[in-house]
């Protein structure tokens, strides 16, 4: 590392639990994160501070005037702009120095086998359930974290899979792919601002953890936050021996 990398990521290496190892760990990382909206936007400005040296953006959306009540990556200026490359400005203005990949597109299961296996992390900020099932199927196939968060109305929830754990229950373990719930959406059901910034914040925490080399205590755990008297809840989830997406891959 150099004199202005110790400088700027100095409060790091102060950390026994990171120090300069750890950093440099960070430094040379690749993240994934799809969605670049209410928890993509703070998830990606976090760990493009924490000096993750490859973060990947992808999403296929535009800057909207209601984005900007909760989206903080993105800018009045930038409204009508791919939120990709909205958020690679924000994320540049703040770290010069990490690489960020924008990709303006939905991802299909094509997509993610050729993606997933170039990360060390993946974080889950979309909105939608069929993609939220094909990333959890792509990081089982190729054993990559994933960092799981969720946020409508005033309640938030996180989770990490990671499936190099063969304890770790995956996505579908917990949400079945033949199960989808009702689509419920921001646009019609409203989202408190801070709350997709709280979420998104800890997505970042967990994959700072996993980047750098530190245990994610998250894994096998669904956290739930009610963000209305700021009350978490947790439920203990294991692997299903007969799970679609993961029951075949491991014995238990």
């Amino acid at each position: 590392m150099n004199d202005e990398q110790l400088l700027r990521y100095s409060r790091h290496i102060l950390l026994d639990e990171l120090g300069i190892e750890g950093q440099q760990q960070l430094c040379q990382s690749h993240a994934l994160i799809v969605g670049a909206g209410g928890l993509g936007s703070p998830a990606a400005m976090y760990l493009a501070a924490s000096g993750v040296g490859h973060i990947t953006l992808v999403d296929d959306d535009v800057v909207d005037l209601t984005n900007l009540q909760r989206q903080i990556a993105h800018t009045t200026a930038r409204v009508g702009h791919a939120k990709v490359e909205s958020a690679k400005q924000s994320l540049h203005a703040l770290n010069p120095e990490v690489q960020v990949s924008a990709l303006a597109q939905r991802l299909d299961a094509a997509a993610l086998d050729i993606l997933v296996p170039t990360a060390q992390v993946v974080l889950d900020c979309c909105d939608n359930f069929e993609t939220r099932q094909a990333i959890n199927a792509a990081c089982v196939k190729h054993k990559v974290p994933l960092v799981s968060g969720a946020a409508i109305r005033m309640d938030g929830q996180l989770a990490v899979y990671d499936s190099r754990d063969p304890d770790s229950p995956c996505y579908a373990c917990v949400f079945a792919p033949d199960t989808p719930p009702p689509e419920i959406r921001c646009a019609t059901m409203g989202v408190l601002a801070p709350l997709v910034g709280v979420i998104g914040s800890l997505q970042a925490l967990e994959a700072v953890k996993i980047l750098s080399g530190m245990k994610s205590e998250f894994v096998g755990k669904l956290q739930m936050l009610d963000a209305r008297n700021l009350a978490w809840s947790e439920i203990g989830v294991r692997r299903q021996h007969d799970c679609p997406v993961c029951g075949n891959h491991h014995a238990t």
